[in-house]
């Protein structure tokens, strides 16, 4: 549907996720991939989705001077946010842990901002996913670390990997959204975009 509608727009993906990828060959929309480095860095008084808003918007600066009419840059965030603050990506095995050990038994929130810019016009959209763990044993965390290695992933882990299946006990929102990516809104916008 929104490949008819989009045929005369070049969509640019600006992300490195596969599973990203995924979600727009899912939805059956033609894009291209192009990745510019972002130092993903964001003001301290910043919280919640004013951090994912912050850096989606960031990433599209690296565009923004040179995108033509019929283009859409679409950039995108996400954090885990845990204890009032958020957590990236882990560098380490060690790390990861830790982060895990940090949401076992409790609940937290995914927040994911995506970021749609034209020649013109730049909006911006969020969504926040709850998502509550069982108290995972010190073996199922070093299980899903050693085997898994969730370093690319925000507060490592990925929720349609072992981890999810056998810990996440309540969901509340857009289970696409803690994969990566709120499709619904996304789907929304570019249909009044097209």
């Amino acid at each position: 549907m929104l490949k008819e509608l989009l045929k005369n727009k070049e969509i640019i993906l600006a992300s490195g996720s596969p599973r990203r990828h995924q979600f727009f060959k899912d939805l059956d929309i033609p894009f291209k991939i192009d990745v510019r480095p972002v130092k993903e860095v964001h003001p301290e008084y910043l919280q919640k989705e004013e951090i994912t808003d912050f850096l989606a918007q960031l990433k599209a600066e690296a565009f923004q001077k040179e995108l033509k009419k019929d283009q859409i840059l679409i950039t995108s965030d996400t954090i885990v946010y845990n204890d009032r603050k958020a957590m990236g990506k882990p560098s380490s095995a060690p790390e990861a842990k830790e982060m895990l050990r940090s949401l076992s038994g409790k609940s937290h929130s995914v927040f994911t901002s995506v970021c749609f810019t034209t020649y013109k016009h730049q909006s911006t959209v969020n969504c926040e996913t709850k998502v509550s763990f069982k108290e995972l044993t010190p073996g199922e965390i070093d299980y899903y670390v050693e085997n898994f290695k969730p370093f690319d992933k925000a507060g490592g882990y990925a929720i349609q990997e072992w981890i999810g299946l056998i810990g996440i006990t309540k969901l509340e929102g857009s289970y696409f959204n803690v994969v990566g990516l709120p499709t619904h809104l996304v789907y929304q916008e570019l249909l009044d975009l097209a």
